[in-house]
């Protein structure tokens, strides 16, 4: 029977592996998603800065890139060997799905407070730097609010963006997992090519499309984050949707899908790819599996 499943990165392969893939995709992509901020937010594009400074907010993206995405792979591969393990107590598909939610809302904790600041920066507000956006929120210590705000403002959109994420990841993952099945069992059976796991280019291959099939799905979610994050003052989630329902219609919910959808194919190339590369690198045996 062919082996349609390569064993398991050690967590800290997973965790080196994750924060270079991490670093790797914002750095290379990070144009693109100030863009993207700048076509959802509700003041307009030109507004929020067009063409102009469109590596605003990239010192916060740096700062959040690797613990995230570092978090995420330790969390993703540690529930993967839990459940899916030598006796899996689930599917192979709930599997990956569990992880994926599972390490998402881990990722979370880092990406959430580094998203505002970056998303604030390249739509031009508080004077369009990471730094000041951060000094901002930092000032509300010195309000009623006290830290309790500004911690409540660095975690502004968490609902949201964990809605967002989990259905993206619930699509990308596992259906990147089950195209890896798909080819280490054609390589396997035709007896071309190396056994054990993918490589790094046709990783990136079926990362890019199960991240532009994720991407094109959750783009809505993705303009309500925006929304929330970007929004003067605190407003639920309920009443954004009804204020562009009512003013637009249901065509600002699909804002900046196509540069979402540009970012996220090419973005899963080099971030799955990026990740399958040091995987394989760091643990030869892998590959001679």
């Amino acid at each position: 029977m062919a082996q349609t499943h390569a064993p398991p990165p050690a967590f800290q392969t997973a965790l080196v592996a994750g924060a270079l893939a991490g670093t790797t995709v914002d750095l290379s992509l990070f144009p693109l998603d100030t863009l993207k901020t700048r076509l959802q937010s509700s003041q307009g594009f030109f507004a929020a800065g067009g063409f102009r400074g469109i590596y605003r907010g990239l010192g916060s993206a740096v700062v959040g890139s690797a613990p995230g995405a570092a978090f995420f792979f330790y969390t993703y591969e540690a529930t993967k060997a839990a459940v899916l393990g030598p006796s899996p107590t689930v599917s192979p598909v709930v599997g990956h799905m569990l992880a994926a939610s599972l390490g998402e809302v881990a990722a979370c904790a880092v990406r959430v407070p580094t998203e505002v600041v970056k998303q604030r920066a390249q739509a031009g507000q508080h004077g369009g730097s990471s730094g000041a956006a951060l000094r901002a929120i930092l000032t509300l210590r010195a309000t009623p609010a006290g830290l309790a705000g500004v911690w409540r403002e660095l975690y502004r959109g968490w609902g949201i963006t964990v809605m967002r994420e989990v259905p993206f990841t619930v699509l990308q993952f596992p259906l990147w997992e089950a195209l890896k099945a798909w080819g280490r069992e054609r390589r396997e059976r035709t007896g071309r090519g190396l056994l054990g796991d993918v490589g790094a280019a046709e990783s990136a291959l079926y990362g890019s499309l199960a991240g532009a099939v994720a991407a094109g799905v959750t783009t809505p979610l993705d303009v309500l984050k925006t929304r929330v994050m970007l929004s003067a003052q605190r407003e639920s989630l309920a009443t954004i949707v009804r204020t562009i329902v009512r003013d637009h219609g249901v065509r600002p919910f699909f804002a900046g899908i196509g540069p979402r959808v540009m970012w996220i194919s090419i973005g899963g190339a080099i971030f799955l790819g990026s990740y399958q590369w040091a995987v394989n690198t760091l643990e030869p045996r892998r590959r001679s599996i």
